[in-house]
């Protein structure tokens, strides 16, 4: 053991010897050789690599960070949400390349969120290391992409949400967004990003599978509620109708009961009236049918989107009960 342990020793002054006369990059060689030194992967973590399609630099970088796959308290505890109420967080990264924590979620409806954040995670990582030069022509090239071509609603709205929370980290969220969650992009980021996903569409189809769990109950949320409000617009157009047809009818039977008690009554008359008030009374009992069928389909639709609204919030608490917006840091 002790000779185990004095190689160690012999083989450490020697890199650390070499690191000074060779720079930053062998410093950052050095840090990386130590983080992953006796350090053997999770079999989850491997696989979220496996799956996002990491490619070999990225992934040792992930590895580096030693990432943990964490239960709601002990996430929270290394991820606060530092006072930001309308943040669910899940994932961070800790600069220097000193961790990177992800929050476990099992729901199945909710599948790919993990890898999408470890991605996105990852990307931090390798956003941290870039070097002045490479930052700022990567930025660049975000910033463009940002001003000219971006045309999702939902990713114009997070970014618009960290220049509000995150301004300083704009670009790093930018960079980590772009590269998990855009299908398509310029030419010059798809090349940069192929440095770390083999097959980026792999990434992005994770992304758009765990946002369907969302984006489908809202589209037929949307849907009921477009319902809800026509099917209310005839109920409020058929009280007036119903109330008239009520007051007719009353002036009707009152008209009849005048002529069936009158000195000499005209038979014909008379029954001509009852035939006219039998007809309208006929149709007044259709109308209130058709009003109290109105009222059923309302009530059931409001009891579906009281369901779907239940089932999204289910979704939303199996990724953190605190919020209603999903970012990751």
């Amino acid at each position: 053991m002790r000779q185990k342990s004095h190689r160690g020793g012999l083989v450490t002054l020697i890199i650390l010897f070499l690191v000074v006369g060779g720079g930053w990059l062998k410093r950052s060689a050095l840090y990386d050789w130590m983080r992953l030194r006796n350090y053997q992967p999770p079999s989850q973590v491997m696989q979220l690599a496996a799956d996002t399609s990491m490619t070999p630099p990225a992934s040792r970088l992930f590895y580096v960070n030693h990432p943990k796959i964490l239960d709601k308290d002990n996430f929270n505890t290394k991820c606060p949400n530092n006072g930001g109420e309308q943040t669910i967080v899940l994932g961070c990264y800790h600069g220097h390349q000193t961790g990177i924590f992800l929050f476990t979620v099992s729901d199945p409806q909710l599948n790919g969120v993990m890898q999408v954040t470890a991605a996105h995670e990852m990307l931090h990582a390798i956003y941290d290391r870039l070097s002045p030069k490479q930052k700022n022509y990567i930025n660049r090239l975000l910033r463009d992409y940002y001003d000219n071509d971006l045309q999702d609603p939902r990713l114009l709205t997070t970014i618009a949400a960290y220049q509000k929370s995150e301004p300083n980290d704009l670009l790093n969220e930018m960079h980590s967004i772009f590269g998990t969650e855009v299908v398509k992009l310029p030419a010059s980021l798809e090349t940069y990003y192929a440095q770390y996903f083999s097959n980026r569409t792999k990434v992005v189809s994770y992304s758009q599978q765990y946002e369907s769990a969302f984006s489908s109950r809202k589209a037929s949320a949307d849907s009921i509620m477009q319902r809800i409000n026509a099917i209310k617009q005839q109920l409020d157009a058929l009280q007036p109708e119903l109330d008239n047809r009520v007051s007719d009818l009353k002036n009707r039977r009152q008209d009849l009961e005048s002529s069936l008690h009158s000195t000499q009554p005209e038979v014909d008359a008379y029954n001509a009236k009852v035939n006219i008030y039998n007809d309208e009374l006929g149709q007044y009992k259709g109308r209130v049918e058709f009003y109290n069928q109105l009222i059923v389909d309302h009530n059931q639709l409001v009891a579906d989107y009281q369901r779907i609204a239940v089932e999204a919030s289910q979704l939303i608490k199996e990724l953190d009960s605190r919020s209603s917006t999903v970012n990751r840091h």
